[in-house]
């Protein structure tokens, strides 16, 4: 998530967050078209493909997860989180049953059994706001706004988790601003170089994860990017203030790439990550600074 107002601290974000939110509106209001209301929702911000059509989506102050379905167009709260919880980008493993997420100003991260709806486990991790996570074969890894470093937590076969490690980042990656800094996360090349956005310098990174050095993808700008995804040889970045998500086509060795198409919806609302469903998108409206509605993900076509 990002917002445009400079912040000189990463304590500050807590204040500032709570001015960006707004209140909900009587969650009987109808969707429009291409939407899926998160019905009760106060907040919302990050999403994360399931099993199927299947979706869980989070509220973001509150922690709370929700459970929708692509063809049936519903959604309802699963996870009613423990007090003192947010949800900010997450990410589902199926072959384990588990949902990470990150946890924004709490500093944590927070896994859930999917089966179940219940707390698995959770982790300090830092100070700051942790804001998306994205999964490779051996575990999760975790940005943090207001730092230039990441996460990563450990994934056994039978899905045992780990220790925590971090992995302090230079380059470009590394810059910091007073602004939110790293944002989204994707893996590429079977999570062999992670894809990190960054919101302040509107760029994608790629990042060695044993190294943490890191380098710019030339030909790509995107400003106000947030969460970001990558399949095969396509980026999405969101573009959250521009209401908008750039299609980017990759070259092989990740060190390029060229805007292929700009994704646009009527119903975009201040949107900050998405999920692949086939040839769908579906993105989360986060309504920063905008008068308040109902929360919903709103579907669009993949290629436009």
């Amino acid at each position: 998530m990002r917002r445009t107002v400079r912040r000189r601290a990463a304590a500050g974000l807590v204040a500032l967050l709570s001015l960006l939110l707004p209140t909900a509106v009587p969650a009987s209001a109808a969707p429009r078209s291409g939407e899926i209301v998160l019905d009760g929702a106060t907040s919302a911000e990050g999403i994360a493909a399931g099993e199927g059509r299947t979706f869980y989506a989070g509220e973001l102050t509150t922690g709370d997860i929700f459970r929708g379905n692509l063809r049936q167009s519903t959604a309802t709260r699963f996870i009613h989180a423990p007090e003192g919880r947010a949800a900010a980008g997450m990410k589902a493993d199926p072959c384990h049953n588990l949902l990470f997420v990150a946890g924004a100003t709490t500093g944590k991260a927070f896994v859930y059994d999917t089966v179940t709806g219940k707390p698995v486990a959770d982790f300090d991790l830092a100070k700051g706001f942790i804001n998306d996570v994205t999964l490779t074969s051996g575990g999760a890894w975790f940005t943090n706004s207001a730092a230039a470093e990441l996460y990563f937590l450990p994934v056994g076969e039978d899905g045992e988790l780990g220790t925590v490690k971090t992995l302090k980042l230079s380059g470009p990656a590394a810059d910091l601003t007073p602004d939110f800094n790293l944002n989204g996360i994707a893996s590429a090349d079977d999570g062999n170089v992670l894809l990190v956005a960054h919101t302040a310098d509107g760029a994608v990174y790629t990042v060695n994860p044993e190294t943490g050095e890191s380098a710019a993808i030339e030909g790509v700008s995107v400003p106000f990017v947030d969460g970001i995804l990558v399949r095969g040889g396509t980026l999405w970045a969101v573009q959250n203030q521009l209401n908008q998500i750039a299609r980017i086509d990759l070259s092989g060795d990740l060190s390029s790439g060229v805007v292929e198409g700009t994704i646009k919806s009527d119903s975009f609302n201040v949107p900050t990550t998405v999920a692949l469903f086939g040839n769908t998108l579906a993105a989360v409206n986060a309504q920063f600074n905008q008068p308040p509605s109902p929360f919903e993900v709103v579907l669009v076509p993949a290629r436009k």
